[in-house]
């Protein structure tokens, strides 16, 4: 279950009141009622407040900003999921400079180097705007390079895994599958698997310089039969026709040990990609997800 803070400021108004003074009785009122409940001083610097008017106005910018920046930490923290999701690895609690998140809440100390309690907040705003708007920009570069490369992953993988009308052939076929010579070449044919026994009847006939029994299945799915046929090479084209107007699809494809090394090289240079770019995006978004929640908004 999520922790909850309130985050509550009181006036020091009293003669001869102090901060710590009125921090010791909140401390006092609220141990009475309920014990349990920890509190935590946060520490605010004495900053550049400025006139009545121009804080009324940065009021406004401060709640788009506060809503910008926990957008983006939004943002961070999903993507960080989804790698992991993605990496099989499960979700671990988010740090920030190297603390829980809730550790660091309870203990944050406004970091002067970055933001001079003496610059005027109107400008401090800004600052963190500016710096959370770059952090969103690479972000969403990064994540763009690394959904690529995935889309390249899979769509070879649909044309792996997709049925026989559309997926890549070349690990379903074995050399001497084909036959290619100076007149016979061999076809592939996806034929429906309820129209099976209607192509081994007729594939023959389709035309006649089809050579006899030459058809063989090679491969099925839950919806095609994969079968080869050798006929003369001159006539393909009128053999592609009549199978075609039979609902026979005839598949080009030759067959290359070469191509089919360079797409296993492919392959596994795409799969390499993808993790080095996901474990890299993934630190990025750690370190990110730190530096977005340090900004004091």
């Amino acid at each position: 279950m999520a922790t909850r803070y309130w985050i509550v400021s009181l006036p020091v108004q009293s003669p001869g009141a102090t901060a710590s003074s009125i921090w010791s009785r909140l401390q006092d009122n609220i141990s009475r009622h309920s014990f349990d409940t920890p509190l935590y001083r946060f520490n605010v610097p004495d900053l550049r407040v400025g006139t009545l008017d121009s804080l009324l106005a940065l009021s406004d910018d401060l709640v788009k900003s506060n809503i910008f920046v926990e957008g983006v930490s939004h943002k961070i923290r999903r993507q960080i999921e989804d790698l992991e999701r993605a990496g099989g690895v499960e979700s671990g609690a988010l740090t920030v400079d190297g603390v829980p998140v809730d550790t660091y809440l309870t203990r944050f100390v406004w970091d002067e180097g970055r933001y001079p309690t003496m610059s005027p907040l109107k400008e401090i705003v800004g600052s963190i705007q500016s710096q959370v708007a770059k952090i969103e920009d690479d972000m969403k570069v990064r994540a763009a390079e690394y959904n690529n490369v995935r889309s390249q992953l899979s769509a070879i993988n649909r044309k792996q895994s997709g049925s026989l009308a559309v997926r890549d052939l070349s690990n379903l076929v074995k050399p001497e599958d084909m036959i290619t010579s100076e007149h016979l070449v061999t076809l592939l044919a996806i034929v429906p698997k309820y129209s099976q026994k209607d192509w081994m009847s007729s594939y023959e006939s389709l035309d006649t310089f089809v050579v006899p029994r030459s058809s063989k299945k090679l491969y099925e799915d839950n919806e095609y039969a994969l079968y080869s046929v050798t006929l003369f090479a001159k006539v393909v084209d009128n053999f592609k026709v009549r199978a075609r107007e039979k609902g026979f699809q005839v598949r080009d494809f030759e067959y290359s040990p070469e191509a089919q090394e360079s797409r296993k090289q492919e392959m596994e240079k795409l799969l390499q990609d993808q993790e080095a770019m996901r474990s890299s995006l993934l630190q990025w978004c750690y370190a990110s997800y730190s530096e977005v929640l340090v900004f004091p908004t």
